[in-house]
């Protein structure tokens, strides 16, 4: 790949990084605000912001990271994941403990609760399944068949949980994040499945002795 393109896709991917957060940070709607209240928040978007990345790795589309690395950092990254999950829900407890426990029971008012509470048990999920994947001794398929549906159904409910919210992110910023992220997502998934298919049939192809 050549320096230039390398330059480009880390460029676009620091924009999209950097400009819902600082748009976020800069939001009328955080005057006066006390700084749990902002953490809370600040911690949602850097959530949806690594839930780009996280395909971006798995799908090799980060130039200079090799296979190896790529997994280490989307391990590492997917833990960062669980820590602003639970940064965000404990900040929000410590402003409003009776709002957080009607979402916890899903008896909140307001709609994006409910899509918050889901994404945050599906994410706990994959990181329990990643954390005791030797232990519960799965097949490799099996095993990347309930990660990529419990990652697939987080990404999902965080989006719609993310649009139904009006605070502190900014409409266009937030839409455009949000599409990225399904769109990466997709394009992963139906990469990772199409190399699996694949790569089943050059092992049923070699079983028969290369005969179709």
């Amino acid at each position: 790949m050549s320096r230039a393109r390398t330059i480009l896709i880390w460029g676009a991917l620091s924009t999209v990084v950097v400009v819902p957060i600082a748009a976020a940070a800069g939001s009328p709607l955080l005057a006066w605000r006390e700084p749990v209240y902002i953490v809370a928040g600040l911690a949602g978007i850097v959530g949806m912001v690594l839930l780009l990345v996280q395909p971006l790795l798995v799908g090799g589309y980060l130039p200079g990271l090799s296979a190896q690395r790529s997994r280490r950092v989307h391990r590492w990254i997917g833990g960062v994941l669980v820590a602003t999950v639970a940064t965000h829900v404990a900040a929000l407890w410590i402003t409003s403990p009776p709002d957080v426990v009607d979402a916890l029971l899903f008896a909140s008012p307001t709609p994006f609760s409910a899509w918050g509470v889901i994404a945050m048990w599906t994410v706990f999920a994959a990181a329990f399944l990643v954390a005791l994947r030797r232990r519960l001794r799965l097949r490799s398929r099996t095993w990347r068949l309930a990660h990529t549906a419990l990652v697939t159904m987080t990404i999902v409910v965080s989006v719609v949980h993310a649009m139904l919210i009006e605070g502190t992110m900014e409409t266009v910023s937030k839409a455009a994040l949000c599409l990225l992220v399904l769109m990466t997502t997709a394009k992963v998934v139906i990469a990772q499945r199409a190399w699996a298919n694949r790569k089943r049939e050059r092992e049923g192809n070699s079983r028969n002795g290369g005969t179709v």
